[in-house]
């Protein structure tokens, strides 16, 4: 299994994102996807989730009303559009596959992993 992600950049504050998220190998359209976040020295935080079937989502309080996840089982994407971008949301996002207890939102509740995309936001 291999996970792809992209879209990230340099952006001013107030500005938007769409990052991508392709998987190859596995069952995508049977896995609930998620985005998680991180920067130096901080711990890996969850940023949204999405069920396989696309009908169920959850957010981190921060990102609330600014961000949005969804895919496209039939192309094996997920996608996270970052909309009123944030200083603060400067890290490196990362995708992640096969959540395998619903309502967990820690990164060691996920099996797969890609490498990560850069979002740097300036003010």
């Amino acid at each position: 299994v291999q996970l792809q992600a992209s879209g990230g950049g340099l952006v001013q504050a107030g500005g938007s994102l769409r990052l991508s998220c392709q998987v190859s190998g596995g069952s995508f359209s049977s896995w609930n996807m998620a985005w998680f976040r991180q920067t130096p020295g901080k711990e890996r935080e969850f940023v949204a989730v999405i069920t396989w079937t696309g009908n169920t989502e959850d957010y981190a309080e921060s990102v609330k009303g600014r961000f949005t996840i969804s895919r496209v089982n039939s192309e094996n994407m997920a996608y996270l559009q970052m909309n009123s971008l944030k200083v603060e949301d400067t890290a490196r996002y990362f995708c992640a596959a096969e959540q395998t207890s619903w309502g967990s939102k820690t990164p060691d509740s996920f099996s797969f992993w890609g490498q990560g995309t850069e979002v740097t936001v300036s003010s």
